[in-house]
C-alpha cells in the first residue's frame, strides 16, 4: 500500500513524506522523504552519523562530503560547553547563518542534529534536577540547565534539535522518579516550543519508561502540540508500537536514540516503524579494526563472504590477523567505495599494526559505505513490499553479532569515558616501554665490576685539562 501524508502547517523549515508503508493502521515498516530546508533530502529509513566533538571520528568534512553517503550528523552540546562555568564556549563565538555547520566545518548539504548528550552518553554521578540534567564534558560533569539549552540552541542554530529529556542513564528509575521524568520533561518541551525561533524544527523526547507511565505527557504532545512539534526522539524502540496510529503524532519522523548494536537490531526497529538511526557500532567497528562485510538481504553473487564454520556468514571480516599482509584484494570485493577501489587489505593490515591514522580513516569510509548501501537495500525492500521476507533471509545468513576485536584500536578518548574508581587499569597502553624485561640478565659490562678506587687508577671519568 501506497500513501503520502504531509506535516500540516505551512512555512515550516521541515516536511516529512510517508511514501510507502504495508499497513497504515498498524506499526510497520515505512519508506519516506525528509526534507529540511537549504539542505540535502534524506531518504528513510536512513542514519545520522554519531560525531566526537564536532566531527565524524576519523574523517575531515572533505572527505565526508566527497566518499560518504550519510544522511546527517548527530552532534551532542556536552562536546562544546566545557568552559561554560568560566566563561564563553568557543562555539559560541561563531558567526553566520548557521554556527554549528561553520564551527564544525560540516558540508553544507548534511543537515545537523543537536542533542544534549551524546549517544552513547557516559552515566552521570549526579542525578538530574527540576531545571537542569547532568552532563559530561571534556573538563568533566556539571549542569545544563534547560534555559541556557534554548539559549544555546538559539545561538547554534541547528537544523534539528532535540528538547531536554529527564533520562537516568545507567541506572532503573523507581516508582518515584518515573513519576518525575514525565512531568519534567513535559515542563522542558513546553520551555522550549515557547521560547524559540518560530523556524526552528524541535523533536520532542519519548522517554525509556513504560507507555502508561508517560501517557499524560505523549498525549499533551498528541492533543495540544502536534502542531509545533516535528518529529520524535525514541530512547526505546519498543515503545512505538504502543503510538496510536490514529494520532497526528503517528505521521511525524521517528528518531531512533535506542543505539542498535547490530544490524538485527536496526531491522527490528525499522520493523516497528523507526525512520532515522544513530547508529554508534560503526564506530565501535572501526576503532576494533573491523570491515563490514553485510548486505541486505544477502550477499551479492560477486561478494567473498567469510563463514563463521557453522554456517553463518560474519557480518564483519577483522584486519589485525597477519593472514590479510599478504593479501591484495579489497576489504569487500563487491564494494565500491573508496577504500575498497584504491587500496587493498595487506595496505590496510600494515596501517593498522603501525597505528597509522589512515588506517582507520580507510576502515571509517567503508564501513560508513556500507552501512549506507545496508538502508538503501531497505528502503528498496520496502517498497517491493518484500521486507519481512527479506528480513528473515537476512538473519538466517548472518550472525547475529559483529566479530570479536583482537588488536588495540586508537588511543582512547577520555571525555567518553567514566572513571569507576582507584585501582581502574589504564584503558590506553603506554606508548613507550622499558628496553627489556625487569628480569632480563644484563650480558655485556653495562655495571663496571670494579671499585671506585681501581677505575680511578684506570682513569675512568678522569677530568681533562686545557
Amino acid at each position: 500500500m501506497a500513501s503520502t501524508n504531509r506535516l500540516p502547517g505551512a512555512g515550516r523549515k521541515i516536511l516529512f513524506e510517508i511514501l510507502s508503508y504495508l499497513d497504515a493502521n498498524a506499526a510497520g515498516p515505512r519508506f519516506g522523504r525528509l526534507s529540511i530546508q537549504g539542505r540535502r533530502d534524506i531518504e528513510t529509513p536512513n542514519f545520522f552519523a554519531v560525531t566526537s566533538r564536532g566531527v565524524v571520528p576519523h574523517l575531515t568534512p572533505d572527505v565526508v562530503s566527497a566518499y560518504t553517503q550519510i544522511g546527517g550528523v548527530h552532534m551532542a552540546l556536552e562536546d562544546f560547553v566545557e568552559r561554560a562555568m568560566n566563561g564563553t564556549p568557543p562555539i559560541m563565538n561563531c558567526a553566520g547563518p548557521s554556527p554549528l555547520h561553520t564551527f564544525t566545518a560540516l558540508p553544507k548539504s548534511l543537515p545537523s542534529l543537536l542533542a544534549p548528550r551524546r549517544t552513547p552518553a557516559v552515566s552521570a554521578p549526579n542525578g538530574n534536577s527540576n531545571t537542569a540534567i547532568s552532563i559530561f564534558t571534556s573538563t568533566g560533569f556539571q549542569f545544563l540547565s534547560n534555559k541556557s539549552y534554548i539559549s544555546y540552541i538559539e545561538m547554534l542554530r541547528p537544523d534539528i534539535a532535540i528538547a531536554l529529556a529527564d533520562v537516568p542513564y545507567g541506572a532503573l528509575p523507581g516508582t518515584k522518579r518515573v513519576a518525575k521524568m514525565g512531568d519534567r520533561t513535559q515542563e522542558w518541551l513546553s520551555q522550549l516550543l515557547s521560547e524559540k525561533r518560530e523556524a526552528q524544527v524541535v523533536f520532542a523526547p519519548v522517554l525509556p519508561i513504560d507507555f502508561l507511565d508517560q501517557s499524560e505527557y505523549l498525549n499533551n504532545i498528541a492533543d495540544d502540540l502536534a502542531d509545533e512539534v516535528s518529529g520524535l526522539a525514541f530512547y526505546d524502540s519498543n515503545l512505538l508500537p504502543d503510538i496510536p496510529a490514529t494520532t497526528a503524532i503517528s505521521k511525524l519522523p521517528r528518531l531512533s536514540l535506542d543505539e542498535p548494536s547490530s544490524p538485527r537490531q536496526i531491522l527490528r526497529q525499522i520493523s516497528l516503524g523507526m525512520d532515522v538511526f544513530t547508529v554508534p557500532f560503526i564506530g565501535f567497528a572501526t576503532d576494533a579494526g573491523i570491515a563490514l562485510t553485510f548486505r541486505f538481504p544477502r550477499p551479492p553473487p560477486t561478494g567473498v563472504a567469510i563463514s563463521n564454520g557453522a554456517g553463518a556468514l560474519q557480518l564483519g571480516v577483522d584486519m589485525w590477523p597477519a593472514v590479510h599482509s599478504t593479501s591484495v584484494t579489497p576489504l569487500d570485493t563487491s564494494c565500491a567505495c573508496y577504500t575498497c577501489t584504491s587500496h587493498h587489505r595487506a595496505y590496510v593490515q600494515h596501517l593498522l599494526s603501525a597505528k597509522e591514522m589512515l588506517g582507520w580513516v580507510l576502515l571509517q569510509v567503508h564501513n560508513h559505505y556500507i552501512l549506507s548501501e545496508f538502508f538503501t537495500a531497505i528502503r528498496e525492500s520496502i517498497k517491493n513490499g518484500t521486507f519481512d521476507a527479506d528480513c528473515e533471509e537476512f538473519q538466517t545468513i548472518y550472525e547475529s553479532e559483529l566479530p570479536e576485536k583482537s588488536g588495540q584500536g586508537p588511543r582512547v578518548r577520555g571525555y567518553h569515558f567514566k572513571s569507576e574508581g582507584p585501582g581502574e587499569p589504564k584503558k590506553n597502553k603506554a606508548a613507550w616501554g622499558n628496553l627489556g624485561s625487569d628480569d632480563q640478565e644484563i650480558d655485556g659490562g653495562l655495571v663496571p665490576d670494579e671499585p671506585a678506587s681501581e677505575l680511578e687508577e684506570k682513569g675512568f671519568a678522569e677530568k681533562m685539562e686545557d
